[in-house]
């Protein structure tokens, strides 16, 4: 066994099916400070983390303009550019006014300007993948799709996502463009966008699962989760994350963090195979959690 863990054990998936990924990838919001806002309060540890994965086989990263705003794009850009065999997708179409506040824009000229900027602060002539962030709901569904659709055949973006969206945004969407990727907040106790997973495996749209290692009461001292990650000594996160991986085919996951330890810690848990018996106990137990959560 290697000495360290790579996120090719994940699996493979191919976006817009021409370009391949390992399917474990990572989340880049939290390497900025408090609130999504300004800079990490430790800068080096933060790009030592960056720095390690490709050596850690992860090829698929996701950020965001407004993630600082732009400190993740930015300091992506100092750690990792020129990319060698690394997909970087980012975000636009929300704004931001402190920490922790995000208001959707969808203005075409903002849009554009997302990706205009995003462009210059990462070094890249074509942004590999370009999710928008939110649907603005005082702007025209449409309208918003259209810019994206126009940037695309402009050559500005190779494949395009979505995030927080439902079904009927996603087939809205296809008179404009391929719809490539979805990104809906997801996990074991999470179960909101079920019908929307499901689709995207009817169709090979990769799922991006934001927040995919919460698991609530089921984590706590003596419960399932517990229990499960020390028959297979692990931590009960891995876990949870060894779950989503195995729900579905086109997940990929991105959890995040700005250390080099729990980065790898995650990395780890592709090594990590449940039975059936565990997986369907897992499934059982976080719908469960979930229905007793909406009750």
């Amino acid at each position: 066994m290697a000495m360290y863990p790579s996120a090719t054990a994940s699996g493979k998936f191919q976006i817009g099916d021409d370009l391949t990924i390992n399917r474990l990838g990572f989340g880049a919001m939290r390497i900025t400070g408090k609130g999504i806002w300004g800079e990490p309060s430790d800068r080096a540890e933060a790009v030592r983390t960056l720095r390690r994965l490709p050596e850690l086989g992860v090829n698929f990263i996701d950020t965001a303009d407004s993630y600082g705003p732009n400190v993740s794009e930015d300091l992506i850009r100092e750690a990792l550019h020129p990319y060698s065999g690394i997909c970087i997708a980012t975000k636009g179409g929300l704004v931001r006014h402190g920490a922790d506040i995000w208001a959707p824009l969808g203005r075409p000229e903002y849009l554009r300007q997302c990706v205009l900027m995003s462009l210059r602060r990462l070094g890249l002539e074509r942004i590999d993948l370009w999710q928008l962030h939110r649907i603005d709901p005082k702007v025209p569904r449409d309208e918003q799709f259209d810019c994206i659709g126009q940037m695309q055949k402009e050559g500005l973006i190779r494949h395009v996502g979505l995030s927080e969206v439902q079904v009927d945004d996603i087939e809205g969407a296809a008179a404009y463009f391929k719809v490539a990727t979805v990104q809906n907040r997801y996990n074991l106790i999470d179960r909101t966008s079920d019908a929307v997973l499901d689709y995207c495996t009817q169709h090979r749209i990769g799922f991006i699962p934001w927040y995919p290692l919460a698991a609530g009461d089921l984590a706590t001292p003596g419960a399932l989760l517990d229990t499960m990650a020390k028959a297979h000594h692990a931590v009960p996160s891995q876990i949870a994350l060894a779950w989503v991986l195995r729900r579905s085919p086109v997940m990929l996951p991105i959890p995040g963090t700005s250390k080099v330890l729990h980065l790898e810690e995650n990395v780890a848990a592709t090594r990590i195979e449940l039975s059936d018996k565990e997986f369907a106990a897992l499934d059982l137990a976080g719908q469960e959690a979930y229905r007793a959560s909406k009750a």
